[in-house]
């Protein structure tokens, strides 16, 4: 068999069904797929390239719920000391509102490369707020996997909670659908992506239902990170957001919901039973003071069989590594047993439970024969990985996304030698800065620090 690229004398991280970790492994890649797997001295094939994979440890590539690509020109902007409505609407939205279409394309490009040098393959957009088309022309040509749309909305953010036309949100709706489809394995296409919280309408939701089963796509929204959701249903409707997603027959494996801190049991008895996928962002949970582990029933979500996965949700970080590993021990220590969340838990999390809730684990999220060639090689050769004890562990606890070598999407090379091989580094991060700077003068908010600058 001829093939286009051989990793052999390596340990694979297969994720397969059995979970097969391989050591002295090889792994082959023609054109867009994997075609052998196993033992290095079972994969005879003939390759245009080999790569010796003594000092790598191979993993599939990793999935990111939930990210804002666009934000990604934020990062370290917005002041910690700030509630909820005061964050959202004096900070988040102004911001975002203040980006021209070059600016939020220069953010994807930025946020393209973060994933790719961390080991991310495939991501959920959280909804792009300004110019759609050029954030899908800057994330393509980076050669990511993805599935993004419009920030849609027909409820206004804010006290008044003034109505838009719906009409006009729907028709977005159907036009990023039909122009973006991802019905023959497209690296790129579009759901619809509700802002959710309370600014969609029950006609909406609906129309969203429907137009994701009729395009097999997924629809993906915002959901009760804070008790003013919960709030906000039972004083509307006299249920609870889940219940009333329910009630509108929009629950089901094509719906993800984040966040996801303040539910109830009836909650997680519903999305459980319907199959409704949730993603948890530890570190934006963190540091928004959401309260995850003081309230929130991940621990419950997972015993009921509710599909997780992570994300790392703003402009703070792009490594998967960092929510991995936070995951893996907050709930240890809020409900003091040192059982809940392994890391070979967590891991499925961020590779074959995400597949799964973006529709794709017949392709992405495992390493085995007939699935796409999404794959990272991290190294280890370094402080975090010697002693090389448990492969399992040290990915989640010790290591991060700095020590990932190399990175393959659809068998194509996008990281080399801890370098992009697709996109000008200097150039996208020179870029960022001076559209940064730009944004944070045009939008009136002060640069606020603790300590003095001089």
């Amino acid at each position: 068999m001829d093939v286009d690229t051989l990793i052999s004398n390596t340990t694979i991280l297969t994720m397969d069904a059995e979970r097969r970790i391989l050591t002295d492994g090889a792994i082959a890649l023609a054109g867009d797929r994997i075609v052998a797997i196993g033992k290095t001295a079972d994969v005879r094939v003939e390759a245009k390239t080999t790569i010796d994979g003594r000092r790598f440890l191979v993993t599939p590539g990793f999935i990111n719920g939930h990210v804002h690509p666009t934000e990604a020109l934020l990062k370290g902007f917005m002041p910690e000391a700030l509630p909820f409505d005061e964050s959202l609407f004096t900070w988040v939205m102004p911001l975002y509102e203040a980006h021209t279409p070059e600016e939020q394309q220069v953010a994807a490009r930025l946020s393209a490369l973060s994933m790719l040098r961390t080991g991310t393959t495939a991501f959920l957009d959280a909804g792009t707020t300004v110019a759609l088309d050029e954030v899908f022309e800057a994330v393509e040509a980076t050669g990511l996997r993805g599935r993004f749309g419009r920030w849609l909305q027909d409820r206004q953010f804010g006290p008044d909670g003034s109505l838009d036309t719906t009409d006009a949100a729907l028709r977005a709706m159907e036009d990023e659908l039909t122009r973006y489809p991802g019905g023959n394995g497209q690296r790129l296409a579009a759901w619809p992506m509700l802002v959710g919280h309370n600014t969609n309408t029950d006609e909406l939701w609906r129309a969203a239902k429907a137009m994701a089963d009729a395009h097999g796509a997924g629809i993906s929204a915002h959901l009760s990170p804070a008790q003013n959701d919960s709030d906000w249903y039972l004083a509307e409707f006299g249920r609870r957001p889940v219940e009333h997603l329910a009630s509108l027959g929009v629950l089901g494996p094509n719906l993800n919901l984040v966040h996801m801190v303040h539910v109830d049991e009836n909650e997680v008895s519903l999305l459980a039973s319907s199959g409704t996928n949730v993603t948890h962002c530890p570190a934006s949970a963190l540091k928004g003071g959401y309260g995850s582990t003081s309230v929130g029933k991940f621990p419950e979500m997972a015993a009921a069989g509710v599909n997780m996965m992570l994300g790392t949700d703003g402009s703070d970080i792009a490594d998967m590594m960092k929510p991995m590993s936070l995951m893996a021990g907050l709930f240890k220590d809020a409900r003091r047993d040192t059982s809940l969340f392994p890391a070979s838990q967590v891991l499925e999390m961020a590779t074959v439970n995400a597949a799964k809730a973006m529709g794709m684990a017949d392709s992405i999220g495992s390493l085995a024969v007939g699935l796409k060639a999404d794959l990272v090689l991290h190294d280890l050769d370094r402080p975090e990985w010697r002693p090389l004890n448990n492969y399992v562990n040290q990915l989640v606890w010790s290591a991060d996304g700095r020590g990932v070598h190399s990175v393959w999407v659809d068998g194509q090379r996008l990281v080399d030698n801890y370098r992009c091989t697709v996109m000008d580094e200097e150039k996208v991060l020179a870029d960022a800065q001076a559209a940064a700077d730009a944004i944070m003068q045009r939008s009136g908010l002060p640069y606020v620090y603790d300590w003095p600058v001089l």
